[in-house]
């Protein structure tokens, strides 16, 4: 097509052969170079061959040198009859592996504006189909170029060879970041060894009855994350203000009671102890809309700019709005549209690759049984949900239905989905005056 609108394709063949030629002279440059290039940015077959064939030797931990290579190519069926002759040339022509970066930037270059022509020719046709509307087909646009920017594909086959390379990379990344989990923690230990912390593309939700502390423990998280892993919180909340949300945020990180903040009632330990918590939230990069209107494409369309993303916090699900809808629901209706947002979080979770905690109500179900602990069919206004979640936690306090329990503080997090496999009962402490929870193990006055 290109060629027919006399377009040249953007592409470097002396790059592309420079990078693969100061690979095969110097491997001790290899990992670098991986770090930089993929094997589908290569344009030229044969460059793109070589390179996917040494990234795969290297993931495997086996020696590459042009005689390693050539074997196998000939076991991946790639090997061509010009190869041996074709490495020759290219590792005579390569003037040195010390520019190998900058000869990599220039592929990578080539390789986005490759893509960046592809994605505007895909979204001139969605332009001019009939179907669809003007605001989903902006939205297929936006997907698009987000993609781009996250050095991501939008769909198509991949081979199961490039995937497998790309689980032993994160194993090999896992291994040598020293964590016990392979995803963010979420503050309470016991729950992250169960979950294995928060996991890029996950769908979390934290399901429970009205003030059993589905705000509180999901806050409890992205407090966790905006201080301690130093990554971007966004926070849509649906029902309470950015006041309300970080007015709570300051109760916790400063262990001043609630009702203290609210009424202006601290003495001097408690004012020293909020404006030194006001500080340190200060430091985060935790964002808050508190627009009750949004969808889900709202939200997806605000985090797609956002930089340094680490956690997407909801609250709550049963609140928010299919795109294009109304606020009169019957109960069949309604419960379609849950179903359909709660897709539309788990697509929104993969193509941000972020993981997406999400609060979510309960029915009354549970109310009308002996052991009031919440299962899984008590997500109120199910339909889906339940299956698009990679985790469900349900929350539960006997101490909100019994006042004379010995422990009031004791709150239970329930797994009761977990894709990575465990389920089972996490026991944490209910702190109700300052509308948060901790772990049973640690003291209220312990860092974060």
């Amino acid at each position: 097509m290109d060629e027919l609108l006399g377009r040249r394709v953007p592409y470097s063949a002396q790059a592309e052969q420079a990078v693969v030629g100061a690979m095969l002279i110097d491997p001790k440059c290899v990992p670098d170079v991986l770090e930089k290039l993929k094997p589908d940015e290569f344009y030229i077959k044969l460059n793109r061959d070589i390179y996917e064939t040494i990234y795969a030797m290297f993931a495997y931990g086996q020696t590459i040198d042009p005689v390693t290579v050539l074997a196998q190519m000939r076991v991946r069926g790639v090997y061509q009859d010009n190869c041996e002759s074709y490495m020759a040339d290219i590792m005579r022509v390569t003037p040195t592996a010390a520019n190998v970066l900058e000869y990599a930037a220039i592929v990578r270059d080539r390789a986005l504006l490759r893509r960046l022509g592809e994605a505007a020719d895909e979204i001139n046709t969605l332009v001019y189909e009939d179907a669809g509307e003007a605001e989903a087909k902006l939205e297929a646009a936006e997907r698009k170029i987000y993609a781009l920017r996250q050095g991501r594909t939008v769909g198509g086959l991949t081979p199961v060879a490039q995937v497998v390379q790309n689980v032993f990379d994160e194993m090999n990344e896992a291994a040598s970041s020293g964590s016990k989990i392979p995803g963010v923690p979420t503050g309470f230990p016991d729950l992250d060894r169960t979950i294995l912390g928060l996991n890029p593309s996950e769908l979390i939700l934290v399901a429970g009855r009205p003030g059993m502390g589905k705000t509180a423990i999901a806050l409890n998280m992205a407090l966790h994350v905006g201080l301690n892993e130093h990554k971007t919180v966004a926070i849509f909340s649906l029902e309470m203000s950015r006041e309300q949300l970080t007015t709570r945020l300051l109760s916790r990180a400063a262990l001043v009671p609630l009702q203290n903040l609210l009424t202006g009632q601290l003495d001097e330990r408690q004012w020293r102890s909020v404006t030194d918590a006001a500080q340190s939230l200060s430091t985060t990069d935790i964002r808050i809309d508190d627009n009750p209107t949004l969808t889900v494409s709202d939200m997806n369309a605000q985090c797609r700019r956002v930089p340094n993303l680490g956690l997407v916090v909801i609250d709550y699900l049963q609140l928010m709005q299919s795109a294009g809808s109304g606020h009169s629901w019957s109960n069949e209706s309604r419960t379609q549209a849950v179903s359909d947002i709660s897709r539309m979080l788990k697509i929104m979770a993969k193509e941000l690759d972020v993981p997406v905690v999400c609060a979510s109500q309960l029915s009354r179900a549970n109310e009308s049984r002996q052991d009031k602990r919440p299962m899984l069919s008590d997500l109120r206004e199910s339909g889906s949900i339940e299956q698009d979640a990679d985790v469900v936690i349900g929350l539960y306090r006997d101490g909100y239905y019994n006042k004379e329990v010995e422990n009031p503080t004791l709150a239970e997090a329930i797994v009761l989905k977990n894709r990575k496999g465990m389920t089972g009962t996490i026991e944490l402490s209910w702190l109700g005056e300052y509308t948060s929870f901790t772990s049973v193990e640690r003291r209220r006055d312990d860092d974060y």
